[in-house]
């Protein structure tokens, strides 16, 4: 085998790659097009987020037999069109997910207890105690859309949290466990005080948090996103932060993302939306590293190479 890989992951995959009797060449700074124009000598690519992998593209990975993508989803792939080309693809989301629960988990407690304003106004001098009174957790009921790896992964951080009960809700059905009971959305929405959302980027799942659906909520809630930006549409958001519909929000995504993940806005100007989370007490950001740990770069890189050896290794 012969692979290509274009963005920087754990030294790990290289290693054991060369182990298994592969070829490693590495390129990080050559532009797409320039990829594409040596892309047919390769039986594999491992590639992040640095660019999409479209149809122009796989047509040209003539000789291409995998693509392991060191993340949680595929969605910068044409997947449709690779699988129609008997090409076999590796996602990761085995690797990240621990990290991701316990990044949802901090932003939920980080809001509950207001960690963010409280250490600002420490900072200057300022000592509110009764401002920064904070909520528990107990008693309160979680709702998780979206019951995969990530889902299941914050489920099992809420564990010992003594909460009155954590549902899921998933287009899937049977994906419940110990750690959750999955539920419509009619009950979903009228029982939760928590959202955390947990979806890959689809069509189903663009835009899906918007002011229709948080309308039908019967209580005030809390909405975490550690998933993909698109899936919130922002302006919704912010009118029902303004309206106290959502009391606070922790988001490790944003609609403004460009596709590789790594950058924010196509444009200099920051949305007004945007400017609004960034002003707000209710608010909590952090730039797409939910699934981002010291730990979890060694994950993902020892996931891909697991399936890719299984799937290729006798």
């Amino acid at each position: 085998m012969k692979v290509l890989h274009v963005d920087i992951n754990h030294p790990l995959i290289i290693e054991q790659f060369s182990e298994l009797g592969f070829q490693n060449d590495e390129d990080y700074i050559s532009s797409k097009k320039e990829i594409e124009n040596k892309i047919e000598q390769y039986d594999g690519l491992i590639i992040r987020s640095r660019f999409t992998i479209d149809s122009e593209f796989l047509d040209k990975a003539k000789n291409l037999k995998f693509i392991g993508r060191l993340g949680a989803g595929l969605e910068n792939i044409d997947t449709k069109y690779a699988k129609s080309r008997g090409i076999f693809l590796a996602a990761a989301p085995e690797g990240n997910r621990n990290a991701v629960g316990e990044h949802a988990m901090g932003m939920l407690l980080s809001l509950f207890n207001k960690l963010n304003s409280a250490d600002r106004e420490v900072r200057i001098g300022k000592w509110d105690r009764e401002g920064n009174r904070g909520l528990e957790l107990e008693g309160k009921v979680v709702g998780i859309i979206g019951y995969g790896n990530m889902g299941k992964a914050f489920a099992k951080k809420l564990i010992g949290f003594d909460v009155e009960e954590v549902i899921c809700y998933d287009i899937q059905g049977g994906v419940e466990d110990e750690n959750a009971r999955q539920v419509g959305i009619m009950e979903f929405q009228n029982r939760v005080d928590v959202v955390s959302l947990h979806v890959p980027q689809t069509e189903l799942t663009i835009g899906m948090i918007n002011s229709e659906f948080l309308e039908k909520f019967q209580n005030p809630i809390w909405i975490i996103n550690t998933a993909r930006g698109k899936c919130i549409i922002t302006s919704d958001l912010v009118e029902a932060l303004k309206s106290g519909k959502v009391l606070g929000a922790g988001l490790d995504v944003l609609e403004y993302e460009k596709a590789s993940f790594e950058n924010m806005f196509s444009e200099n100007s920051l949305p007004d939306a945007f400017q609004y989370l960034i002003d707000s007490d209710q608010v909590i950001l952090s730039p797409h590293v939910a699934g981002w740990t010291v730990e979890s770069k060694i994950k993902l890189a020892q996931t891909i190479v697991n399936k890719i050896k299984a799937k290729f290794i006798v």
